[in-house]
């Protein structure tokens, strides 16, 4: 009597959505684009250097070379005020990312719930998108003085000013991400009676995401574009104050040091967000690995 062949058991595991991230960033170390990445910043640097300070050609006669803003930006005692050793740097730094996170919020908010419905419902949409595509290309600083006048005291203002130009770039791209899914899903799940909140949760959430989150992006894009603007105008504090207040004073080193500390504080908001969204659709992060 011989007796059966065990059955064999597969051990093996999906990769968790960590293994997959640190795979994913392994290629992409492995790859040209980070050291081409670095290699597009020192050339910007180069030239920067070569022209200010070096040729010290007639347009850029004014504009601080990248030495006498490093100087200023890491001075212990620095001429304008304005260093990583003062502690009024850091204050406007800390008061521009509050400003942005409160605006950031409510566009995400206000805006994902819009932008999902509008994509759901003709109905909606047909009341809403025409309005959304007429205050959409008003510019920012022409919202400035209803702003001053609708909302008391500047920083609801200044807030008020983020929230608009990342709350549109929300919308649109939500809606986008609703379009894009194939129209099969939906009748496939209305063949199968499926009610309209398993439609929403099951379909349409899940499906836009990527658009989402692309959308989040550049919402927060606009939100410090639109923080700087209003900032400007408004402010009392900010790196949009500080760079505008350095130019009237005539602190030069100043505005490139607010400048690129604004850009840095944008491209890691930016990178969160990615790294949120990868956690969030792993699906993706798998297809791509």
């Amino acid at each position: 009597m011989t007796s059966a062949a065990p059955a064999t058991v597969n051990t093996e595991q999906a990769p968790s959505s960590f293994e997959m991230s640190c795979f994913c960033f392994k290629q992409w170390l492995k790859s040209s684009g980070p050291y081409l990445n670095l290699l597009g910043i020192i050339g910007f640097i180069f030239f920067w250097y070569l022209f200010t300070e070096r040729l010290k050609l007639p347009w850029f006669n004014k504009l601080p070379g990248p030495v006498e803003v490093y100087k200023e930006w890491v001075s212990d005692d620095p001429a304008y005020g304005i260093s990583l050793y003062t502690p009024e740097y850091y204050h406007h730094i800390l008061i521009s990312i509050w400003r942005v996170l409160q605006a950031f919020f409510l566009a995400t908010v206000l805006g994902v719930p819009v932008g999902l419905f509008m994509g759901w419902k003709k109905t909606f949409k047909d009341y809403t998108f025409p309005l959304l595509e007429t205050l959409r290309p008003i510019p920012m600083l022409a919202w400035v003085p209803l702003s001053i006048l609708m909302w008391p005291g500047r920083e609801a203002s200044i807030i008020f000013l983020t929230f608009l130009g990342s709350f549109f770039a929300t919308v649109l791209n939500t809606l986008l991400g609703v379009e894009s899914i194939d129209e099969v899903y939906f009748r496939a799940a209305n063949s199968l009676g499926a009610k309209p909140k398993h439609v929403f949760f099951k379909i349409i959430l899940p499906g836009s995401l990527p658009f989402i989150f692309t959308g989040l992006q550049i919402s927060m894009g606009f939100a410090w574009f639109s923080l700087v603007a209003g900032e400007m105008l408004a402010g009392e504090y900010g790196l949009g104050y500080l760079i505008w207040n350095s130019f009237i004073m005539v602190q030069y080193p100043v505005i490139v040091i607010a400048m690129v500390t604004l850009g840095v504080i944008g491209w890691l908001s930016s990178a969160i967000i990615r790294v949120v969204g990868d956690r969030l659709m792993q699906w993706k992060v798998r297809e791509a690995a």
